[in-house]
């Protein structure tokens, strides 16, 4: 892989085996300086206990937090995401808050707000109100720490509202034209091609528009090499169309976690 794509291992996904504040030491040890989190506690607002542990680890780790999703509810599960739910506007707003902080403490600028499912009973038109106030911000909020939200598609729920790049990009201009310039698209290349999107031609024409890129391969989300997305080409082309940005390696390893990043060296 590219050194100008430089990796930031995921630890909700990698290192597992662990426990969430031995992972970033791990990270570290198999070479990495960076990392990234779903949002790692139960709640929208950790204790300062947990949030100082939390910060601690990356700390002690020697590494750098790049990435930090908002509060989702439960994911996986029946939430992914709080984003656009009305009922929940007060924890994600509360949850904003959390995010800042932790990002004042380590640095972090990017920031996964998933958009949630579809609830019934409740207009469509109204939870895509809700996320756009939400989006706003959470922008508005993170804006002084250069911090960037991130709008990303995922697949496996089929009332979840953004499936495709455009529909995630639709989105990330809306909150735009609001007076939002620091919310972007997530390029999951996994979720896009489980999705049935031709990642290849979403890469082609946004790469340089890429908020952030994450990866695992199709089918099955292990690491590069045990299913058939050309990971290598994707982000070959994704550096040659104009994306700097980190590649957050977001796979569950079919092997040890630290066996699972020989791919990094084939590329």
């Amino acid at each position: 892989m590219s050194n100008a794509l430089r990796p930031t291992v995921n630890c909700s996904l990698l290192f597992t085996e662990l426990p969430l504040h031995a992972r970033p030491a791990a990270a570290r040890a198999a070479g990495f300086e960076a990392v990234e989190f779903w949002w790692p506690f139960a709640a929208p607002v950790p204790g300062d206990a947990e949030a100082e542990a939390f910060i601690a680890a990356i700390d002690d780790a020697g590494v750098r937090l790049t990435g930090l999703n908002f509060f989702a509810g439960e994911l996986p599960g029946p939430d992914r995401g709080v984003l656009s739910h009305p009922d929940r506007v007060g924890e994600f707003r509360d949850n904003i808050d959390a995010v800042a902080g932790i990002a004042r403490r380590t640095g972090c600028t990017g920031f996964n707000a998933l958009y949630g499912r579809r609830r019934d009973g409740t207009d469509p038109a109204e939870q895509d109100r809700v996320a756009l106030e939400n989006t706003i911000a959470a922008a508005r909020a993170l804006a002084p720490l250069g911090g960037t939200v991130l709008i990303e598609p995922i697949s496996g729920a089929d009332d979840y509202p953004l499936k495709t790049a455009a529909d995630a990009l639709a989105f990330v201009e809306r909150a735009r034209a609001a007076g939002a310039p620091n919310v972007a698209l997530l390029a999951d290349l996994y979720h896009l091609a489980v999705n049935g999107e031709d990642v290849a031609a979403v890469v082609r024409d946004h790469a340089a528009e890429f908020g952030h890129i994450q990866i695992a391969d199709a089918p099955g989300r292990g690491e590069p090499g045990t299913g058939s997305l050309p990971v290598h080409a994707l982000l070959a082309a994704a550096r040659d169309g104009g994306y700097t940005g980190r590649v957050g390696l977001e796979y569950a390893p079919t092997v040890p976690s630290a066996d699972s990043f020989g791919w990094l060296k084939t590329g």
